[in-house]
């Protein structure tokens, strides 16, 4: 990345910019505006976050903030209520009070005497999906937004469900949401109410994978903030951004094609869960650059070029060995003008009795697909973020435990762009079951990559909002959407089929075992013909501000371990990202991060499934020193599902807080 520090504008930063909602509580900004402002009025940027500006996104926020600032505009950094150094307490995530408190934000911000009146949105995970939520309510003055790793669909694509299955991550991430949300304000800006701020927080802070989990159905829960419901409503010109290693890569297809109320775009790379100015897998690109031609178009009215910008920009991977993580991917970015491509054609290849995977007519099958409960440990995390080997490895130890279909070696490149399809006719022998497929790229030596993959929970075969309980036997007429890619297969190379009727630990197993029987299936490729081997479209170099000056004192690890007990036959992974301890060279502020996560299961019970989640977070400075504890654990039986969590609180490693949290909730077809 290079590094800029010279900029048009000189810009002040501020640590702590107080905006005061109508009710009285006051948000903690860390602003960047450019010196002359008040005289030269600029844009807002605008990102309202849970995350603490203070130490939690500070690393990303010093390389972006202040580049765009640097180039006239004024750059909005917002701790939500209840988080990092802001009052209140956090209900839930995209709660009516987060996204009317953005909105107020944007008010305030637009009448400000340093504000030309347009306000701009942006951000990751989390700030990417409000920005699509707040571009929904339609506050005056937002007129252009950033979306990075987002969803439309806060049920189907999110981190609580993927084809009405309970994915792991609902446990997962709430965790993550319990350690971060105990941590305190920083004294050095709030003065001495941080430790009433901080116990408050404690006493009222949600447990939120157990609010998320009594929502099993498409309900009004999940769709409130699922701008999907109506795309009419976002007249914000929309940039959407996604990687193909991240969750969040269906989105960014469906946000290009469902608005058409404003100018969208699309560009997928091959990264995580990152921003692409310093993501990995690389290449990473000129993100900010991207986005400054985005926000020039829509803030301040200059002719950029983005309208003339293709509709997606993708990249295409090339065929790689299977690795559980890579510093890159070898490819070349590809361009559509107009999305959905009229270039981009199916090519429809059917599973046979053999084994085969052949182009034809489809063909009865009688095929038994009855996997033990542990199929699925080489298939990475849901959403790689923590830059360890969360990627799905090498597929073969799922292979072998699931029913394969595979073709002949491929005689050309075979470039699969988007969401392949499988079509079946399949029934079984529970009232309650799943199927999960992968699509994977087998490499002359046998290696198999996965190339995409996709889970359906059978109940929801029909409707997400009214699932039905399977009938026994029943032949179903189902189709499975497969992630969407961009990935090239190599002559030489074969197409693998791989069907399961598990997919631990990805996704919660059904209550008693499974044996699926496939009657009939043909799957669809979504292939887009060669133009060679040039790249299409070409971004310039990552650039970024000056990077955030910190003092390591313990060094970030990750660790990913599974383990078979002979004794038992218990399967367990373990997982420790320790996220390493720095203190910030500006305001020392100290802060340490250890997450550990596992997750258990008997191949042959899927009732003995289990999670459990332990997070340590620490803050410092001087003499001041605070650490909690938090923790959650969850099984099920046949009827419920049980989650427990337990907050502690030190200070000065005495206990100050203690909390427990016990939930049991009905499962229902799931």
């Amino acid at each position: 990345m290079k590094i800029v520090t010279e900029f048009p504008r000189k810009v002040v930063e501020y640590p702590d910019l107080g905006i005061v909602m109508p009710d009285g509580c006051r948000l903690s900004v860390r602003a960047w505006i450019p010196e002359d402002a008040e005289a030269n009025p600029v844009p807002v940027i605008l990102e309202h976050l849970p995350y603490r500006k203070r130490d939690g996104t500070t690393a990303r926020d010093n390389l972006t903030h202040p580049y765009f600032a640097g180039h006239g505009y004024a750059c909005l950094r917002v701790d939500m209520r209840g988080n990092g150094d802001s009052e209140g307490l956090m209900e839930d995530e995209y709660s009516e009070q987060e996204l009317q408190d953005a909105c107020d934000v944007i008010a305030w911000a637009a009448a400000q005497p340093w504000c030309n009146g347009r306000v701009g949105m942006m951000g990751i995970s989390w700030g990417g999906f409000n920005a699509l939520q707040v571009a929904a309510m339609q506050p005056e003055a937002l007129k252009a937004i950033v979306t990075l790793c987002s969803t439309d669909d806060r049920y189907a694509d999110d981190i609580h469900y993927k084809g009405g299955l309970l994915l792991n991550e609902n446990q997962g991430w709430g965790a993550t949401m319990l350690a971060y949300s105990s941590r305190s304000p920083d004294p050095a800006l709030v003065g001495d109410r941080w430790r009433e701020m901080w116990l408050d927080r404690l006493e009222h802070e949600p447990f939120l994978p157990a609010l998320w989990l009594t929502h099993q159905h498409r309900d009004a829960y999940w769709k409130r903030g699922s701008v999907c419901e109506d795309f009419s409503r976002i007249k914000a010109a929309t940039l959407a951004v996604g990687g193909w290693g991240d969750a969040y890569k269906n989105a960014v297809s469906r946000l290009v094609t469902g608005i058409t109320n404003a100018p969208a775009r699309g560009i997928v790379g091959p990264w995580i869960h990152k921003y692409p100015h310093f993501a990995v897998p690389k290449p990473a690109i000129g993100f900010l650059q991207e986005a400054l031609r985005w926000w020039d178009r829509w803030l301040k009215d200059v002719d950029t070029g983005v309208e003339r910008d293709p509709a997606m920009r993708l990249y295409l991977m090339d065929s790689v060995p299977p690795r559980d993580w890579y510093e890159e991917r070898p490819g070349r970015w590809i361009a559509e003008r107009v999305w959905p491509s009229p270039a981009i054609g199916k090519q429809s290849l059917t599973l046979r009795p053999d084994g085969a995977l052949a182009e034809g007519e489809a063909v009865p099958l009688d095929v038994v697909v009855a996997t033990p409960q542990d199929c699925g440990m080489a298939g990475g995390e849901y959403c790689a973020i923590w830059l360890g080997p969360e990627l799905p490895g090498d597929q073969r130890i799922d292979d072998d435990k699931s029913v394969c279909f595979d073709g002949a070696p491929l005689a050309a490149d075979l470039d699969i762009v988007g969401g392949p399809v499988l079509r079946m006719k399949i029934s079984a022998d529970r009232p309650v079951a799943m199927v999960a497929v992968r699509l994977c790229d087998v490499q002359p030596d046998g290696a198999s990559t996965r190339i995409t993959y996709g889970v359906l929970n059978l109940c929801h075969r029909a409707s997400r909002e009214f699932p039905q309980p399977v009938v026994p036997g029943e032949v179903m007429d189902v189709s499975l959407r497969l992630d969407d890619v961009a990935y090239s297969v190599k002559p030489g190379h074969r197409l693998r089929v791989a069907i399961s009727s598990t997919y631990w630990p990805l996704v919660w197993p059904s209550p008693e075992p499974v044996t699926l029987t496939l009657h009939e299936a043909a799957i669809d490729l979504p292939v887009r013909p060669r133009t060679g081997s040039e790249p299409e479209w070409r971004f310039e170099e990552p650039e970024g501000a000056t990077p955030w000056a910190i003092e390591t004192i313990r060094k970030a690890s990750n660790r990913r371990v599974v383990t078979r007990d002979p004794a038992t036959g218990l399967v367990t992974l373990s997982i420790e990202d320790d996220f390493g301890d720095a203190r910030d060279l500006d305001h020392g502020l100290e802060n340490g991060t250890v997450a550990r996560e596992t997750w258990t299961i008997d191949p042959a019970d899927p009732l003995s499934a289990q999670g459990e989640t332990h997070w340590t977070e620490t803050l410092g400075r001087g003499d001041w020193r605070l650490r909690t504890e938090t923790f959650t654990a969850m099984r099920s039986d046949a009827a419920f599902f049980h989650l427990e969590g337990r907050i502690e609180a030190f200070e000065d490693d005495r206990v100050v807080f203690t909390r427990k949290f016990s939930n049991k909730i009905k499962r229902d077809l799931i």
